[in-house]
């Protein structure tokens, strides 16, 4: 292969690569760069290989984990201290807000660390259990906080019922 074949083969690679970072799938890249899916597949196994094979770039991505992770902790941090100053203020639909943010986050979290392979099966499933724990006692928190406040009471239902799925009760 040829030094302009072999910078074209890399430029078709790295566009396949763009793409899959923006969230699209293989048959979208196919679409969006008019190659086949085949090749589509062919570019990301290659390119899978030489990032699993390259010590710097995987000093690099562990680098940018830590880092989304120290962010994600900043702005659970802070979170937290919006629940604190809401709660002292009376504040009860930011309150709520930001428990909610809280939970998201934490979320996000999990899937980034999941996604970097960081967390292993057996840590994976505990971690989605101390979350199912979390999650029921941050509902708690907003069902026995909105109870206060008859119209913070309905709108947060509303909305614990959109994250749930099912219908969640109201106290009278």
């Amino acid at each position: 292969m040829s030094e302009l074949e072999l910078a074209d083969h890399f430029d078709r690679m790295n566009k396949v690569v763009e793409e899959l970072l923006k969230g699209n799938n293989p048959s979208q890249i196919s679409k969006n760069l008019a190659i086949s899916r085949a090749d589509v597949i062919k570019h990301i196994d290659e390119w899978r290989s030489i990032i699993h094979t390259d010590n710097s770039i995987r000093t690099r991505a562990k680098e940018a984990i830590a880092g989304a992770d120290q962010h994600y902790a900043m702005i659970i941090s802070k979170a937290w201290e919006t629940v604190e100053q809401a709660d002292a203020n009376s504040q009860y639909g930011t309150k709520a807000q930001a428990l909610k943010l809280i939970a998201d986050v934490e979320a996000k979290r999990l899937d980034m660390l999941n996604k970097a392979g960081v967390l292993e099966n057996s840590d994976l499933g505990n971690q989605l259990i101390d979350n199912e724990r979390k999650q029921q006692i941050l509902i708690d928190i907003l069902k026995q906080v909105s109870s206060k406040c008859d119209n913070c009471k309905r709108e947060v239902a509303q909305r614990l019922s959109d994250i749930t799925g099912r219908v969640e009760p109201i106290d009278v």
